[in-house]
């Protein structure tokens, strides 16, 4: 079994065609919308699509892709995760999914930057940030990723044995680093971005939001580093 988590911050405006692209690949069994304390209608417009809506009105990314594992069917095997801001392509979740579900791989992961984006989709600093974290991670781990695209699937048995603890910004990296701490099978595939189809984005869509993320994953990275 296969499901979808989808964090989502005020995105009434794209979050209803998210979840119907996710649900017209029928790759997954379940998909599972976070609201992540909105103010405005994400929650109602995700239901009226189909999705399952969870709440964790407490700020923080990491907190609201944990609120989605907490709320994982049993059944669930493959867990994949994307953004509700319409940027991720929910048409190339094949391409993340088959490798985990043949057993060749146990971690996929979407590179933005190896695929085609469109113009003006991702800035410099977010470009900068995943191929330096890459090359980071490539000295420490010897896996190289180009990319901290929130675009990527992993077994859900996997998943667990992580123990990811970033609650805001880092859970991306902090996954990738625990991965490939923890000698997972890991492979990034090439993935097309968008630009967001609605809504305010939290990390570049102002200065504040881009210098908070970015001292975040700094201290995330300096923590995963020294197995915390």
């Amino acid at each position: 079994m296969i499901s979808v988590i989808i964090p989502a911050l005020n995105e009434e405006e794209p979050i209803g065609d998210v979840a119907r692209a996710v649900q017209a690949t029928k790759i997954p069994r379940e998909i599972i919308v976070v609201d992540n304390g909105s103010t405005d209608r994400t929650a109602d417009r995700a239901r009226e699509a189909g999705a399952r809506v969870v709440s964790e009105p407490r700020p923080g990314y990491g907190r609201a892709c944990m609120a989605g594992v907490r709320a994982l069917s049993p059944e669930c095997a493959v867990v994949v995760f994307l953004d509700g801001d319409g940027s991720d392509c929910p048409e190339f979740m094949n391409r993340l999914v088959d490798p985990i579900v043949v057993g060749t791989h146990d971690f996929v992961i979407g590179s933005r930057t190896r695929g085609e984006r469109e113009s003006g989709s991702m800035n410099f600093q977010q470009i900068f940030a995943g191929r330096l974290a890459g090359a980071l991670l490539s000295i420490l781990y010897g896996v190289r990723y180009t990319d901290m695209c929130p675009f990527r699937a992993i077994r859900r048995e996997a998943l667990d044995q992580l123990s990811m603890k970033e609650e805001t910004y880092g859970w991306n990296l902090e996954m990738q680093m625990k991965a490939a701490r923890a000698s997972l099978r890991i492979l990034e595939v090439p993935v097309n971005h968008r630009c967001r189809t609605g809504g305010v984005s939290k990390v570049s869509g102002t200065m504040r939001g881009t210098f908070v993320a970015g001292a975040r994953i700094i201290v995330t990275f300096l923590r995963a580093a020294f197995g915390r």
